[in-house]
């Protein structure tokens, strides 16, 4: 089989995602006669059938789906190539890009990078973190188009390696005056009476309340869904329903906004995460010594946490 060519690939994936080659050539600024001669040329290198026509579009055969899976990866693989070079054109060497979900961002990651960064022997790395629901870490992790991830642990890491990071609590959030304010610990069903100040669907914190309230039999009523913590923290203030978020988020905007932080007190309402990768193999020099440092960090607040009696 003759070499693959990159820019063939790219278009294939293309083709796969839109399912329609006018829209990928518009995609990729390219003519879709021009996408149909290479992919008839890449189905003739790897002599397969890679694509089925149907009435409106096209979707990947069995073959096409392996070849897709596999040029995702390559694709990223020289993305991140074209980056790494970059970098020490301008000077850094190293550059590590970081998938995270938004409670990691929110409590501890940008500190624990701040750190990394401020040691004398990292100054020359670079670190992109962006933001993502715990599953698409997972599958961007998956596919190749990062390199490291956290996550929540309880996501599918099948696959994929990982180290304990960091951990957080659940709390229902309130206003004065609430029938819970008073609270110094409450069961999530108690808090299934309450209107809810909700994040969207996705988000990792949802599904685990959705399954819970399924378990007890009950349904959550949202009087509000909103984008991020502090508009949820908002809502609560303005006494519209309940909020349940992480206590670590949480606290800050208690004394600003006059609210009450109760944790929950379902086993399930601790919550840990995971610092996750492909292979370590697979992971630069920079990435691995993120990778290492995260994880001592957490180990090191796992046990400062375990020193200090709990409430």
């Amino acid at each position: 089989m003759r070499d693959l060519d990159l820019t063939t690939l790219r278009l294939f994936v293309a083709v796969c995602t839109t399912g329609n080659m006018a829209r990928a050539g518009e995609q990729e600024n390219i003519v879709a006669s021009a996408i149909s001669k290479r992919l008839a040329q890449l189905e003739d290198t790897v002599g397969a059938k890679l694509l089925e026509r149907r009435r409106h579009g096209v979707v990947p055969t069995v073959a096409g789906e392996t070849l897709l899976e596999h040029a995702r990866g390559m694709l990223a693989s020289a993305d991140r190539i074209s980056r790494d070079m970059a970098g020490y054109s301008a000077g850094i060497k190293g550059q590590v890009r970081v998938l995270a979900s938004v409670s990691s961002i929110a409590e501890s990651l940008p500190d624990d990078v701040a750190a990394f960064l401020h040691q004398p022997a990292n100054r020359d790395i670079r670190v992109d973190i962006e933001e993502h629901l715990s599953r698409d870490v997972v599958r961007a992790l998956k596919e190749g188009s990062a390199s490291v991830g956290i996550c929540w642990d309880a996501a599918n890491l099948e696959g994929l390696a990982s180290l304990p990071y960091h951990a957080d609590h659940l709390a229902v959030v309130v206003y004065p005056g609430h029938p819970l304010a008073g609270r110094k610990r409450a069961w999530f069903e108690e808090t299934l009476e309450y209107d809810y100040v909700g994040l969207p669907p996705g988000a990792a914190v949802q599904t685990m309340l959705g399954r819970a309230a399924a378990v007890s039999g009950k349904a959550m009523t949202y009087r509000a869904i909103v984008s991020n913590f502090d508009a949820a923290m908002r809502v609560v203030r303005a006494r519209l329903g309940i909020s349940i978020v992480p206590k670590e988020i949480a606290a800050p905007y208690a004394a600003n906004l006059d609210l009450r932080v109760v944790p929950l007190r379902d086993p399930w309402a601790r919550r840990r995460f995971a610092v996750c990768y492909r292979d370590l193999a697979l992971l630069s020099p920079a990435a691995r010594l993120l990778v290492d440092f995260l994880a001592a960090r957490a180990r090191t607040s796992r046990a400062n946490e375990e020193a200090v009696p709990g409430d």
